[in-house]
């Protein structure tokens, strides 16, 4: 193992305990005050709701690909490859601080559009970092993987930890994986939605005021890229050490 490789492992270690580390208390009231509102909220309307996520994430995970000018690089070393991944997170999150400033300043309708508009940059940079990583995104079983570290970044407690149990032992997984044709079905829409919107939600309903959310939308999107680009660097690096 180089010396850059066992840097990178170190690095890991301290990327799982963080992963892992449980809430605090503040953001566990903010949870169970979270969970009795959603609780309160009629089944239909979760339905919708997932049925809406689970759309829009199967039409960025089938246009994500074509955005990206990103070329698949089969021969590097893991050092080349991360002084990539450094340079794409910082563009992204530059990409997404501008968008949420964007659409924060023009209030209610604008700040509704940031929700598709910055899970589409969301995984344009998850298909750019896997083809930099090595990774074929053409193959469903990566696409999956892709919403995996989605889900470690964006989901709380025993949530994210099954997801990094999941990316952790990604290539057992994979050979258990549904078929192409049925893949979306074997999501749970419902926790994804609940999940992903619970982590976001008080920075994104500040984001709705106008004039005060162009600053929120900024500075929360900014965090959201850097949150997600931790998480999908430090999954691929455990997929190429143990490879």
């Amino acid at each position: 193992m180089s010396t850059y490789e066992e840097k990178v492992q170190r690095e890991l270690e301290r990327w799982e305990r963080k992963a892992l580390q449980p809430l605090s208390i503040t953001n566990k009231i903010a949870k169970n005050w979270q969970n009795k509102i959603n609780d309160k909220i009629p089944e239909k309307v979760h339905r919708t709701v997932s049925e809406s996520i689970k759309n829009m994430v199967k039409a960025t995970l089938a246009g994500s690909d074509y955005f990206s000018d990103q070329e698949i690089i089969k021969e590097a070393s893991l050092e080349v490859r991360e002084t990539l991944i450094e340079k794409r997170i910082v563009m992204y999150k530059r990409t997404a601080a501008v968008e949420g400033a964007g659409t924060g300043a023009g209030g209610l309708l604008l700040g509704l559009a940031d929700f598709p508009l910055l899970l589409s940059i969301k995984m344009k940079f998850l298909f750019d970092t896997a083809k930099i990583y090595g990774y074929d995104v053409s193959d469903y079983r990566e696409r999956l993987f892709l919403l995996t570290i989605f889900q470690l970044a964006f989901s709380k407690e025993d949530k994210k930890k099954a997801a990094l149990e999941k990316i952790k032992s990604w290539e057992v997984e994979k050979v258990n994986l549904p078929s192409k044709e049925f893949y979306m079905e074997s999501i749970d829409w419902k926790t994804f939605q609940l999940e992903y919107r619970d982590f976001i939600d008080l920075p994104k309903t500040l984001q709705l005021i106008p004039g005060f959310g162009a600053i929120v939308g900024a500075v929360a999107n900014y965090h959201y890229l850097d949150v997600l680009g931790d998480h999908a660097k430090n999954s691929f690096r455990h997929r190429k050490l143990i490879q």
